[in-house]
């Protein structure tokens, strides 16, 4: 059983910031959202009063024994402090939580979606853009009572969700967070941001905790996802949990002001030489999950980490590249682009 110590208490006894010696963030507890409304209730907030969310955790927490959360199956005993592909044990590492505004248009709204970046990952993409908190480990380690309350804080801030960027990896810690945060007044929706590479069973504990997945979708080709983050069969497991997320959430709705509800947002980054294979992504997603599939095309590549010793990927993207890039998407028949285009 998952020993329980409450957000109130922990806080009490420490006085202290989230992040040990820091000043940046005030950890005192509010469960009022400061007159803000909520209009939808979040779906976690009935599993929670049907005494299911408890038994979700636990399931989760089991897997950490020989862990198998996602396809890297390194079945390694984290729960002892062993490490495996994510180089993460039994406690999950943060390294920033803020009020994110540079996120897609209805996760941000106008105050914000609540985003909490964990560190390390299960791909480590060679080019990655936040290499420094994914293959560096920028962060620190972080108590499931601790995550309870950066949520809250968020919350408390107005963020229209909490954003969890990079859970694949540590999504028992989340969960034990979560019922804490539960019990402390969280009502806003959670966001499920990831690089895409996610085991279903997995996910399949998540259905009816997280209203907003918003996976990756990185490469087609067997040959780029190997070479730059060591998954020859990225492209086989991205499908299948973007299948099983879109099959939880289905397509994003957004309220009258703007904001995201539920559903699914996909991300692809695009490549230069086109080494993601853009236009076979954006067919799949139109055919095999819907033309009615939020996108966010992203132009933001540049070379990060490794990229620059490796010719295919050592440069930005053109102009061009990208332009071809939307066209691929609307051609595809896909109409439901980031906002900004």
């Amino acid at each position: 059983m998952i020993k329980v110590v409450h957000v109130k208490d922990k806080l009490r006894e420490d006085k202290q910031s989230l992040f040990t010696g820091s000043s940046l963030y005030d950890i005192r507890i509010e469960n009022s959202l400061k007159g803000k409304t909520v209009m939808a209730e979040p779906s976690y907030l009935k599993l929670y009063r049907e005494g299911k969310l408890q038994e979700r955790v636990d399931r989760a927490v089991g897997l950490l024994k020989s862990c198998v959360l996602c396809p890297r199956d390194c079945r390694v005993d984290r729960l002892a402090g062993e490490t495996g592909y994510c180089r993460t044990g039994r406690k999950a590492i943060v390294a920033s939580l803020h009020a994110h505004f540079g996120e897609e248009a209805p996760l941000v709204g106008t105050d914000g979606s609540g985003t909490i970046f964990f560190s390390s990952c299960n791909l480590l993409c060679t080019f990655c853009q936040n290499f420094d908190i994914s293959h560096l480990m920028e962060g620190h380690e972080t108590e499931p009572e601790n995550l309870a309350a950066m949520m809250l804080s968020l919350q408390r801030r107005g963020c229209h969700n909490i954003n969890f960027v990079t859970p694949t990896h540590v999504v028992p810690q989340i969960l034990e967070g979560l019922i804490l945060a539960v019990e402390h007044g969280l009502s806003v929706p959670l966001v499920y941001n990831t690089g895409g590479y996610d085991r279903v069973d997995t996910l399949k504990i998540l259905d009816g905790i997280f209203d907003i997945y918003m996976p990756d979708f990185k490469f087609w080709d067997e040959k780029w996802a190997d070479r730059f983050c060591h998954a020859p069969d990225y492209r086989k497991q991205a499908a299948s949990a973007i299948k099983e997320m879109q099959r939880q959430v289905g397509d994003l709705v957004i309220d009258k002001s703007g904001v995201a509800v539920k559903g699914l947002i996909v991300r692809h980054l695009v490549m230069p030489n086109d080494v993601a294979n853009t236009g076979k992504i954006m067919t799949f997603l139109a055919e095999k999950i819907s033309k009615d599939t939020y996108v966010n095309v992203m132009d933001q590549y540049h070379p990060c980490g490794k990229a620059m010793g490796d010719q295919n990927i050592n440069r930005r993207i053109t102009r061009s590249e990208f332009a071809v890039a939307v066209h691929w998407a609307k051609d595809a028949g896909l109409h439901r682009l980031d906002a900004w285009f």
